[in-house]
């Protein structure tokens, strides 16, 4: 189980949501793609941003505690 590499599908799914997001944006702009994208996309990139060293740690320590259990 690597949960960082995991991590990373999930950072660059996100990314490419972004790119698309941008993409999208040149023929949606009215109040509800702005909410949409402030509700929404803002704050799963945020969150996926945050997520990714926290992986990244979750993994180092998994692969600790394994190490010291075998």
């Amino acid at each position: 189980m690597n949960i960082s590499a995991n991590g990373k599908v999930v950072l660059t799914a996100t990314r490419e949501l972004s790119r698309k997001w941008n993409q999208t944006k040149q023929f949606w702009r009215d109040a509800k793609s702005e909410e949409f994208e402030r509700e929404y996309l803002a704050e799963l990139i945020s969150d996926v941003d945050r997520a990714i060293p926290i992986l990244e740690e979750l993994d180092r320590l998994i692969s600790s505690v394994r190490g010291e259990c075998e």
